[in-house]
């Protein structure tokens, strides 16, 4: 038999062969063929998906990060072939390093690790370390020197807000705006990355015209201190027209807040502040420094921000805490003395 024959005879056999395969494979679901062809276990990889990748940048990420033993363009046409290219999804993919084919099979299932983190207001330079500390976030990074480098480091912040950014670091976090954040991948880099684009996305387009870097970091401060200083949301304007009388008079600010930073920042954690605290010689010492300190004592909340950025118009200069969180506020010294007696009292 001539061969031009045999391959008139054979191709539409063949091409019914592959046919019916391909109908019997989509006509099973995944699991028969995880049951009938399992992938072979092998080492297990976690591979971090970033957002706005298409099918091949996804593919040669699981290249990238050791997880395709195989080419990651046959792995992008598995991908195509089998729908995965128009649902995967960012995050973190525990997979079993393997060739495209059985790569594509567990994409096919395979679920984004879920992974948050948290910026808690009032945090400081300290506290916000204890993001990433491995006890309570073994996924991610423990070095507090990655997180110091990365807020120093530009390129993580929205473009727009570059050229307001202060310079050093305990600055810098105040411009992260507290929240709890979805993210791809538990690390200083992307917490940056969502917290300061969070807080350009609130007030980026809020800001008075004009605007420097040196307004933007005295907001900062301001808005430190009234986080630490207010208890209650519907004070916090209060205390920000407060801190503003004091300044726009040339008195001391007086905020014991800055006294426990102080003092923090020498490893003495204090409870409560006594007469012999208020002594320090520190340029965070609001009771021994004229104006503002060098740099924000937190993080700010929403709420304090939006305080600072319009502090309420009011006749006072000093203020009491009472037993409620609440504060006695008051115009003149006097006053303020008796509000003091009559906070012990209550």
């Amino acid at each position: 038999m001539k061969k031009w024959l045999l391959l008139l005879i054979l191709t539409p056999f063949l091409i019914g062969l592959g046919l019916g395969a391909g109908a019997f494979y989509m006509k099973f679901p995944h699991d028969f063929w995880d049951r009938l062809l399992p992938v072979p276990h092998n080492e297990l990889k976690v591979v971090v998906i970033r957002p706005r990748l298409n099918a091949r940048q996804c593919a040669q990420a699981f290249y990238d990060q050791g997880a395709l033993t195989g080419s990651p363009a046959e792995l992008a046409r598995w991908m195509a072939r089998m729908g995965i290219d128009r649902r995967i999804r960012p995050g973190q993919y525990r997979v079993v390093k393997s060739d495209p084919w059985n790569m594509a099979r567990q994409l096919q299932t395979a679920q984004p690790i879920s992974s948050s983190l948290t910026i808690i207001p009032g945090m400081d330079i300290f506290s916000i370390r204890d993001i990433f500390n491995p006890q309570t976030n073994p996924l991610s990074p423990s070095s507090g020197d990655l997180l110091s480098l990365t807020l120093l480091d530009d390129r993580h912040y929205p473009e727009p807000m570059r050229e307001f950014l202060p310079e050093s670091e305990e600055s810098r976090i105040a411009f992260l705006l507290p929240e709890t954040y979805f993210v791809v991948d538990e690390s200083p880099e992307e917490l940056v990355r969502v917290a300061s684009h969070s807080w350009w996305s609130r007030y980026g387009d809020r800001l008075p015209a004009g605007v420097t870097p040196e307004y933007l970091e005295e907001r900062a401060i301001v808005a430190s201190m009234v986080q630490r200083e207010a208890l209650w949301d519907a004070e916090r304007p209060v205390v920000a027209g407060v801190i503003e009388n004091r300044l726009n008079k040339d008195m001391l600010l007086q905020i014991d807040a800055t006294v426990v930073y102080a003092w923090k920042l020498l490893g003495r954690d204090l409870r409560r502040v006594f007469h012999n605290d208020l002594t320090l010689n520190s340029p965070y010492n609001t009771y021994i420094i004229q104006g503002l300190p060098p740099a924000p004592i937190c993080i700010p909340s929403a709420e304090s921000w939006e305080a600072a950025l319009a502090p309420e118009k009011n006749n006072h200069y000093y203020y009491v805490a009472r037993k409620d969180g609440y504060h006695y506020f008051a115009e003149t010294y006097e006053e303020h003395r008796r509000n003091i007696r009559k906070a012990r009292t209550e």
